[in-house]
């Protein structure tokens, strides 16, 4: 009865790990062919993304409204300037939802990546 328990276990555990690898091949920057500096730079801006739309979530709270970029960083809800070279941060907000974006100012993949308050990253590619 024990060996059908580890039995099952195993499979269990090598099924996800399957699917977790799946899930990493599709967000990894590498498999696209782009180099260190790009996958360390992509890396970033997603991370700021997430840290602005966290920021957007409690200005939210305590304010009732989305902010703007200006002011997330003059209320201290995040220290992220307008960028990370060679991107460049914006935020569009409504009564309804916002959207930070992150357009890169030179040649490149993606162009442009972006997170809403469904706290997707998407990406133009």
């Amino acid at each position: 009865m024990r060996l059908f328990g580890f039995i099952g276990t195993v499979v269990t555990l090598a099924i996800g790990m399957y699917i977790y690898s799946l899930q990493v091949k599709s967000i990894d920057p590498s498999a696209s062919g782009a180099n260190v500096k790009d996958v360390a730079v992509i890396s970033g801006v997603k991370n700021d993304l997430i840290n602005i739309a966290n920021a957007e979530r409690g200005y939210r709270a305590s304010e009732g409204k989305y902010g703007s970029l200006g002011e997330l960083t003059a209320g201290r809800y995040i220290t992220i300037r307008d960028g990370r070279p060679p991107y460049v941060y914006s935020v569009d907000v409504s009564s309804s939802g916002f959207r930070a974006t992150a357009t890169r100012t030179t040649q490149g993949s993606p162009a442009q990546l972006w997170i809403s308050e469904d706290m997707q990253i998407q990406s133009s590619d």
